[in-house]
């Protein structure tokens, strides 16, 4: 389906082509060519859907992404002090308000002004250790609440510092902490955009170290899927045969539907329902399960039960305490708190998000048919995200902003790549951060569900990391030493450094924590060891891949340069002119480089 009048509700014999990635990543638009390896695209990057199948297409994504935004407040709770009472719950939903409102945001202009590729941006788990080793501190500690109380009920602590405080400004003052060292840390990845530094850096990574870092973004939260899915394995397995079957054996089987046009009045049309929204009517199907189990009694109440999180009730005390209307604004919780100590923690969570990030969009523009990303559009992509994780800061989300990999794996099982659905996805967010009542209804989806959708949609980016080594001689030795050392050191070394955290003592506590968090994130880990051997152990251009690598990421060569201008011009280029004098020089503008 093509341009701007396609509909998700088209006749078989109407439909045009479908659009088809080929191994080079280019488009191929003939969707008879038999190839198993090809991706068909019902949308592809510059398409628009007709407005109906974009709000859908975009609620879909925002499904898709629930379970890593509810779980840094759910996660960071006990360290904040929340507390499990009608305080708690309701700081909860605080937090969760201003991450959809914040997500909504930098979704929709990272994907208007940043990489334009279809990325939808959410709380990132990598500045989550930096967060618990702040609040480990001695003075974060949570004191037991005093024998008074308010007159209306609320609870009195003697926090670490002798001061007499409520439950909201016990988690509050922790919350500042976090804050400022967040928003301050940040700036070091918006001037890595702004500067080119990450686009200069990018010339160094070739497909090995490509294919381990994507690979290893899926790979590593293989533990989180496990644990969504591990409550309530029946209803995740099926999840997972459900979006199996909706997304891979049913895709191209129409569904009759009834329509209403002006000119044909109420007539059956046939749909391909199935092939949009294979993860939105998984959900619902799941959920829908879990509801009926709840109030059948089939599952348990005791939340020491294996089965009880699958329980659409779990959550219920978030919705109930959500306003209906709220506007969340910079220093909501108050003034941000700086120290030391936390900035510089916390600058290794956001160089770990940096280099995910980088992942993902490689591994994005590969599944949209695009052109690999130009340094301009990389660095642009970066600044954004640091300036998102600036806002974070100030907001008080507990965490930054980063890419999302189970949005991006979305993409290869819905066959849509339009970057408008993304747009709408943060529309729709934002307005959902505004309207309490709505945004926690979402968090009542059971974990399981959760679990089963992010079984297969991390497998997908796994493959798709392993997809770039068809740039790579995999007969050579040297090559498959790099790939296999980097992924098993990967996945080995974090969860060592996990379990022997004290082993690490250089005498300043600030140095430690930076080691810890780079240590415990695979990414880094893998990606890091397969740059360094691969640009450093012997091996020809050819062997190494990067002879029809830089074929389509190299700016080398005239005849080179015009094609990637000319295939870059819709899919990386600003939504407006950027023909200024001095735009060459300035290393987010298209003009940079050229």
């Amino acid at each position: 389906m093509r341009g701007r009048d396609n509909s998700a509700f088209e006749l078989e014999s109407d439909r045009a082509p479908p659009h088809t990635i080929n191994q080079d990543g280019g488009d191929d638009t003939s969707a008879s060519n038999g190839r198993n390896d090809s991706l068909e695209l019902l949308y592809k990057l510059e398409d628009s859907p007709v407005w109906y199948s974009c709000i859908f297409l975009g609620i879909q994504h925002c499904f898709l992404a629930i379970g890593g935004l509810i779980g840094v407040p759910l996660v960071l709770a006990d360290k904040l002090c929340m507390g499990d009472n009608d305080v708690g719950y309701l700081a909860r939903a605080m937090v969760l308000n201003s991450l959809f409102f914040l997500s909504g945001i930098v979704t929709f202009i990272q994907t208007t002004f940043g990489t334009r590729l279809p990325i939808l941006q959410g709380a990132s788990f990598s500045f989550m250790p930096s967060a618990f080793a702040i609040l480990a501190l001695p003075h974060n500690k949570c004191p037991a609440p005093l024998n008074t109380t308010l007159t209306n009920g609320t609870l009195l602590y003697e926090d670490t510092d002798g001061v007499i405080v409520d439950g909201n400004e016990l988690w509050m003052r922790r919350m500042r902490e976090i804050q400022g060292a967040i928003a301050v840390a940040s700036v070091l990845e918006v001037i890595l955009g702004l500067t080119g530094a990450i686009g200069f850096l990018t010339r160094f990574i070739g497909p090995l170290t490509v294919a381990t870092a994507i690979s290893l973004i899926a790979l590593s939260l293989f533990e989180i899927a496990a644990s969504n899915a591990s409550a309530q394995w029946g209803v995740a397995f099926f999840t997972i045969v459900c979006l199996v079957i909706f997304s891979q054996y049913l895709r191209n089987v129409s569904l009759p539907l009834p329509f209403f046009t002006r000119s044909k009045g109420f007539h059956v049309v046939q749909s391909n329902l199935l092939k949009l929204f294979p993860v939105l009517i998984t959900i619902v199907a799941a959920w829908l399960l879990c509801l009926i189990l709840t109030a059948a009694g089939a599952l348990p109440d005791d939340p020491t039960q294996v089965g009880y999180r699958a329980r659409t009730d779990v959550r219920m005390d978030v919705l109930i305490s959500s306003p209906w209307f709220r506007f969340p604004y910079p220093g909501q919780f108050g003034l941000p708190i700086v120290t030391v100590a936390g900035v510089v923690g916390m600058m290794a969570g956001v160089l770990s998000s940096i280099i995910e990030s980088v992942g993902d969009y490689y591994a994005c523009a590969r599944l949209c048919g695009a052109p690999p990303l130009p340094r301009h559009a990389l660095n642009r992509g970066i600044a954004i995200e640091g300036l998102g994780c600036v806002v974070a800061g100030v907001l008080g989300t507990g965490t930054g902003t980063t890419s999302y990999s189970e949005n991006i794996g979305a993409i290869a099982v819905t066959r849509v790549a339009s970057r408008r659905v993304l747009q709408v996805s943060g529309i729709f967010y934002l307005v959902i951060g505004l309207i309490g009542k709505f945004g926690a209804f979402l968090v009542l989806i059971p974990d399981p569900v959760v679990g089963g959708m992010l079984c297969v949609l991390l497998g997908m980016i796994a493959a798709v990391g392993l997809s770039n080594l068809q740039h790579v001689n995999l007969n050579s030795p040297r090559n498959l030493f790099v790939l296999g050392f980097s992924l098993f050191m990967g996945l080995v070394v974090p969860v060592w450094v996990r379990a022997n955290e004290d082993q690490i003592n250089t005498t300043v506590k600030e140095l430690d924590q930076i080691f810890i968090v780079l240590l415990e994130t695979p990414i880094f880990i893998g990606g890091a060891l397969a740059a360094f051997f691969d640009n450093t152990l012997s091996g020809t251009l050819e062997e190494r891949g990067m002879v029809s690598w830089r074929q389509i990421t190299s700016d080398d060569g005239e005849g080179s340069r015009k094609q990637r201008e000319s295939e870059e011009e819709k899919a990386y280029n600003l939504p407006f002119s950027t023909s200024w004098r001095f735009s060459k020089y300035i290393p987010v503008l298209p003009e940079f480089g050229r």
